[in-house]
């Protein structure tokens, strides 16, 4: 099955004509798939650097690009390039042609790696591009999807089928990942861990100690979604802090993960501002923290995976809705927290996640303070859980099934 991703029709839209469109996104969330899937027509050239042959040829001797463009027959319409960090001098090539006719191609670039193109200087396109970003699945991308935040509409008449809350805590939502069984996926991500975020990244020179990265790695996942202590993981890892940071930079420069800073608001509650950091994946981040990813470990750490799961989510709905969202945490010197605050133009909604089945009053505290501090912005406020239907927990919060977020 071919599933309709979020960005599709804005990515086709006429708003990028005659501008470069430049897709990142870490590897497996379907750019690849989303490209050939807006461009199966005879007026599209597709350049795949992933593979060799491709890749050599085009380092060797990256002027043949522009040689191959203008060889082609008058048809030719649409430039894929897939990959781009690959060979990052190819991007000066999509300038010149850019530049000499903008009109002549459009141009389509896949990326998973902005710190390779950083490193090698490498040439944005400032100007001449359209940025889009692809994650992995979201709600708002699923059947029947009623959410509270994100003001999304679904645009596709082919949207991903539901899945439990089970599965998307052990397995994530990699789009391929999705179709396969637990089994198989289990495998599938282990070996997305062993072999890209390990071996390309030492391919790529990106990590020279390994081993250090492999302790990192572990160790990151074990603590993603928490507020980072770099002087605890050093500790623990025997890593030097500044080498913790360059490996954090790492991670979110090749897509793996994103910080998520406190929410600054306008209270004068003191807080706590050092920032959490998120896989980008929940079942890659079981994976890398080497969990064993089975229905017997929910019980005892389910909890901490639904509030990965509705950061992840909350996370990504921003960066798609683009200028005005976010997605916060508040959490004071003085020990009240709520563990996420969607903020939009209009408003802040603070968000706590629970694992229970029976919430009650006591567990929208938290909000309550949260809502008296910021009466201005934030009117109302949720608590998600594993209750079926809504309750009404006090006069301006509701408890909200997890599917509902």
């Amino acid at each position: 099955m071919i599933y309709q991703r979020l960005i599709q029709s804005e990515l086709a839209g006429k708003k990028s004509d005659n501008k470069v469109r430049l897709i990142f996104g870490a590897r497996q969330t379907g750019k690849t798939v989303l490209v050939n899937q807006l461009l199966r027509t005879s007026d599209s050239q597709f350049y795949n650097l992933q593979d060799a042959s491709v890749r050599l040829s085009f380092e060797r001797d990256p002027n043949s690009f522009t040689r191959e463009i203008r060889g082609l027959s008058d048809n030719i319409r649409n430039i894929v390039v897939d990959e781009i960090q690959k060979v990052p001098s190819l991007l000066d090539e999509i300038q010149y042609l850019y530049d000499s006719d903008p009109s002549r191609h459009q141009f389509y670039l896949t990326g998973s790696s902005a710190r390779s193109l950083k490193r090698h200087s490498a040439n944005l396109l400032p100007g001449r591009c359209h940025l889009y970003n692809l994650y992995p699945v979201i709600r708002p991308e699923e059947k029947s999807y009623q959410g509270i935040v994100g003001d999304f509409t679904r645009q596709s008449s082919s949207p991903f089928p539901n899945r439990t809350l089970e599965d998307r805590l052990l397995h994530g939502n990699l789009p391929g990942i999705r179709q396969e069984p637990s089994e198989s996926a289990i495998a599938t991500l282990d070996a997305y861990v062993k072999i890209y975020l390990e071996e390309e990244i030492r391919r790529e020179g990106l990590a020279r100690n390994l081993g250090a990265f492999q302790v990192f790695l572990q160790l990151a996942a074990i603590e993603s979604g928490k507020q980072i202590n770099l002087s605890k993981l050093s500790q623990d890892s025997g890593i030097a802090v500044s080498t913790i940071k360059t490996y954090y930079q790492l991670l979110a420069d090749t897509f793996v993960g994103y910080w998520m800073h406190s929410h600054k608001g306008s209270g004068r509650k003191r807080l706590l501002t050092t920032p959490r950091f998120y896989f980008f994946d929940l079942g890659v981040r079981n994976a890398a923290a080497q969990i064993t990813a089975t229905p017997g470990i929910l019980p005892e750490i389910g909890g901490n995976l639904v509030e990965h799961w509705a950061g992840l989510e909350l996370i990504q709905r921003a960066r798609y809705a683009g200028r005005g969202y976010n997605a916060g945490f508040w959490r004071t010197v003085s020990g009240a927290e709520v563990d996420f605050i969607w903020q939009t133009p209009d408003e802040d909604i603070p968000i706590e996640v629970k694992w229970t089945e029976n919430p009650n009053p006591h567990d929208a505290r938290h909000l309550e303070t949260f809502l008296n501090h910021h009466p201005q912005r934030s009117k109302k406020g949720y608590v998600m859980c594993r209750v079926p239907r809504r309750q009404k927990l006090t006069k301006r919060t509701i408890a909200i099934p997890w599917f509902e977020l």
